[in-house]
């Protein structure tokens, strides 16, 4: 056994799984990245989201398509223009027991759209939710919104009178309440026990409503941070299940009978973001009292100084899909005819930076997480080298992603990686979530860590929202894409591409998500 594997103490019965049968519906897991909380609203990341579908619930769900299906709402339907109508499924009880009501989602609804939730962009249209009945419930918005049920897919349900009862009335996103670590779903699986950082056991919920397609009778889900300890863990029998892969092992991965490499492509963007309002850089030895990053030539010539194609064969090994825009091709109103980059050009870049009054060039700081997207600090560590050949000098910091969202939130930063997977798989997500100016009281623009902020962007976003014509809702996107293109708000980079290995016992559905869910794994 490795010595991270001893020092977080895999319990024996875990370890039984390597030496024979007695226990194969016991399932082991391991990714990267630690869900940082066991509640729903307090952050809006994939680890947290992803992990959570496992044990809350919402009024709709993705399926094995990505599909949206019912969930604790068995239908819905518009009202006219006024909103949404969600009619509940009966019978249905939380993990204590409780009966699951109309009430408990007022109560949701409630507690992710406070100002203490992360989530809370999700309701910028809602006026308000009224409950018609135990079983039927009504959100109402100020114009029509069809892509509402899509767009909270992840709103997930809490009892209401566990939160009162347990102190958690509201989401804690730097604090802990007692929803940070224990749970109360509707879901599949319940939650054993855990252990922030080491281990993380779920169990399933034998009085659920829904048709179980598992056969295993605990999920061990453990972090490991090192993708080499990893790998020895997989291979060794340690863990049946891990989450990325090294893109260099998949070779050799392919090679072995006894595993499987589930491959796929994540609708996930990888970005660099800027500081865009800051009045002056943080970390800038040459540059007191200025930001040149607010200049729109200095952002160009840091896209231009970037080489996504050598990044792409040299660091993802070729396994990624560059980026124009901030979703993918696959996306619900991609813009095809803006999908070209703008091309890598150091002299275009140097000239530019010249032009801006930067011909010496200067330094600024680089935050990355180096446990969050495959092989970030890698893919960092390049493009500052790219960069710094055309002057801009960047001094990168790397950190663990538990400590990277509240450094980009105190707004610790010059420039940033953002990778970013539309919850509705539409183009209006991140147009929403990362290129409106932040308001808090509209509910917009809360993972704009950089504020850019343009009138035009603000001014289309309620339209495209509510526009029912494709075509007219299309070209609104499109204006949005180009302004966003021509003020290099963003410097999109390229696809993540989705990299999983299991045993070959495991069976399992891979979503474009990138979200793990045990209801559809079956060990033979």
């Amino acid at each position: 056994m490795t010595s991270y594997l001893r020092r977080i103490a895999i319990p024996a019965t875990v370890l039984a799984l390597t030496m024979g049968t007695a226990q194969a519906e016991t399932f082991r897991w391991a990714g990267k990245t630690d869900p940082q909380t066991m509640d729903p609203h307090a952050t809006n990341t994939a680890p947290v989201l992803g992990f959570l579908n496992n044990i809350y619930e919402g009024l709709v769900r993705r399926n094995k398509e990505m599909k949206i299906e019912g969930s604790l709402a068995e239908s819905w339907e518009p009202l006219g223009s006024e909103g949404w109508r969600f009619n509940l499924r009966k019978d249905v009880s939380f993990h204590n027991g409780a009966a699951f009501t109309a009430d408990d989602v007022l109560f949701s609804y409630e507690r992710a759209s406070s100002e203490a939730s992360d989530v809370r962009t999700w309701f910028a249209s809602v006026t308000e939710v009224v409950v018609v009945d135990d079983h039927t419930i009504d959100f109402k918005t100020s114009a029509p919104n069809p892509l509402f049920p899509d767009s909270i897919a992840n709103f997930m349900i809490l009892d209401r009178d566990w939160a009162t009862s347990n102190e958690a009335l509201l989401p804690s996103k730097e604090a802990e309440n007692y929803a940070t670590r224990n749970t109360n779903g509707t879901a599949a699986f319940m939650l054993k026990d855990r252990d922030p950082g080491v281990r993380t056991t779920l169990i399933p919920n034998t009085k659920w409503w829904g048709d179980m397609e598992s056969n295993i009778t605990e999920a061990i889900f453990t972090p490991i941070g090192q993708s080499a300890t990893g790998m020895a863990a997989l291979l060794s029998g340690e863990i049946d299940f891990i989450s990325p892969i090294p893109l260099q092992d998949v070779p050799g991965i392919k090679q072995r009978s006894e595993f499987t490499v589930h491959e796929g492509v994540e609708a996930r963007v990888l970005m660099f973001g800027f500081a865009h309002q800051a009045d002056a850089l943080m970390f800038s030895d040459e540059t007191s009292g200025k930001n040149p990053f607010q200049d729109q030539r200095v952002r160009q010539a840091a896209y231009m100084s970037i080489d996504v194609d050598t990044l792409i064969a040299k660091i993802m090994r070729g396994n990624a899909q560059p980026a124009s825009q901030l979703v993918s091709s696959a996306m619900r109103g991609y813009s095809n005819s803006m999908e070209a980059r703008l091309p890598y050009d150091p002299e275009k870049a140097k000239a530019l930076l010249a032009d801006a009054g930067y011909a010496d060039g200067f330094s600024f700081g680089l935050q990355c997480p180096n446990d969050r997207y495959i092989n970030d600090e890698a893919i960092c560590k390049a493009a500052a080298s790219m960069m710094s050949k055309v002057g801009l000098n960047a001094k990168l910091t790397s950190m663990p992603v538990r400590t990277y969202w509240p450094e980009l939130r105190e707004d610790k930063f010059d420039m940033y990686l953002l990778g970013w997977s539309p919850g509705t798989f539409d183009a209006e997500h991140p147009i929403r979530f990362l290129a409106s100016t932040p308001n808090t009281e509209k509910k917009l623009g809360s993972w704009n860590f950089g504020d850019y902020s343009n009138a035009r962007v603000d001014e289309l976003l309620p339209e495209l929202q509510t526009e029912l014509d494709d075509s007219k809702r299309q070209t609104m996107i499109d204006e949005v894409t180009a302004i966003l293109q021509d003020d290099v708000a963003y410097i999109p980079m390229y696809v993540q591409p989705l990299i999983w290995a299991s045993t070959n016992k495991v069976k399992l559905t891979q979503r474009t998500d990138n979200f793990f869910i045990l209801r559809w794994v079956t060990i033979n």
